[in-house]
């Protein structure tokens, strides 16, 4: 694997387990179909997050935040739609960002955007 895998498979389980500590329940994680993917799926109360995790070294010139592009909403929100789809999903969708800064290999911060976005950003998805 390569170091920006790595790098990113870190920022995940830094992520994943910061949501288990806020009483999440992962359900899967880097769930793909044809052309999207979401890196967590996880259920908490009456609603079921699909978290989008971007991992960047400290001082990166852009931040994780900042490179989420509206082509890859339309395509988390079609793989959470597909997953919908699959499972039968009787809470409300969230759809979070999780920016992860890293320094010399270790997590440094997490900065998590609850409803980062939502489904009116769907449009013309299909």
């Amino acid at each position: 694997m390569s170091r920006s895998g790595d790098t990113g498979k870190a920022g995940e389980t830094a992520v994943c387990d910061y949501l288990g500590k806020k009483g999440c329940c992962i359900l899967e994680r880097n769930y793909r179909i044809s052309g999207g993917e979401v890196d967590i799926i996880a259920a908490m109360g009456e609603e079921i997050l699909f978290v989008e995790v971007k991992t960047r070294r400290m001082g990166a010139m852009i931040s994780g935040c900042e490179a989420i592009t509206e082509r890859k909403k339309k395509l988390l929100i079609r793989a959470a739609m597909q997953y919908c789809t699959e499972h039968i999903i009787d809470l409300q969708p969230r759809f979070d960002v999780a920016a992860v800064c890293m320094s010399n290999g270790r997590v440094q911060e997490i900065n998590y955007l609850e409803n980062a976005f939502d489904l009116s950003d769907s449009d013309s998805i299909f």
